[in-house]
């Protein structure tokens, strides 16, 4: 299993035989309905679409997950599965292969099973997913859910070889998280028992500026992660990628 962590939840994963590009911002800014004075992502380091992708998996409909520009970039050929939100994304920018998957759904790509677990809930009525990744030959697995919305059913997948999920708290005040990784991340350390757990949503060389920016607090760090694991016993590795760097994942 190789992994290349490409800024913010934007990953490469290769896993049973496919190249997988997940929850892709690569080329140009990243706004919320082009609202770019309230909150405005840019990179200041150019990051290549990566070559030769066999799938598109999206978690969200949103843009920070579903980005249109660089959707836009990508060979529409590609198959995107993604959450349903997601799916309507991808299908209005062109794409010919989408599946949509429901949470408890999954689909199996040559020797990959992609299944659906409950991520973020956006409203009272709309919950995005996260993902649980299998490779059919080797019996590999990585979860993946990037703001810390957790659902109890996943104990029963466990053991997880490989978790991404964030490990810090993002919030706005008056408003409540809008990531909630600080304490969800041991609490999911528990439940999967993971080799490692590696953050995502952290900013890596992104710059981001706006009206919301300012008033954002964070807590929690890799470092006060790895203490409360060795406080309870717990043998997961924290790993922190840097942005652009493939690397293998040793798992035993």
């Amino acid at each position: 299993m190789y992994l290349t962590w490409l800024d913010s939840n934007s990953w490469l994963i290769e896993m049973g035989t496919q190249r997988i590009l997940l929850d892709p911002w690569l080329v140009g800014s990243l706004t919320f309905a082009n609202q770019a004075w309230l909150f405005k992502g840019d990179r200041p380091i150019p990051r290549p679409i990566p070559d030769h992708i066999d799938l598109i998996l999206l978690s969200q409909g949103l843009e920070d997950h579903a980005h249109p520009p660089t959707l836009k970039q990508l060979d529409r050929a590609i198959p995107v599965v993604g959450s349903p939100n997601a799916a309507k994304v991808a299908q209005a920018l062109g794409y010919r292969q989408v599946t949509a998957l429901g949470h408890g759904e999954s689909v199996t790509v040559a020797q990959l099973k992609i299944s659906a677990t409950p991520g973020s809930p956006l409203g009272p009525l709309t919950t995005e997913n996260g993902y649980l990744l299998k490779d059919l030959s080797s019996g590999k697995t990585l979860y993946y859910e990037p703001h810390g919305y957790h659902s109890p059913s996943l104990k029963d997948a466990a053991p997880v070889d490989v978790v991404i999920a964030p490990i810090v708290d993002l919030a706005i005040p008056l408003l409540g998280s809008i990531i909630q990784g600080r304490k969800s991340a041991f609490e999911l350390v528990q439940w999967l028992k993971p080799q490692v757990i590696m953050p995502t949503a952290a900013g890596g060389d992104v710059v981001f500026e706006g009206v919301l920016t300012s008033v954002l607090w964070a807590e929690g760090n890799a470092d006060e992660l790895r203490q409360v694991l060795q406080q309870h016993n717990l043998p997961t590795r924290v790993l922190e990628p840097k942005p652009g760097d493939r690397f293998e994942v040793a798992i035993a």
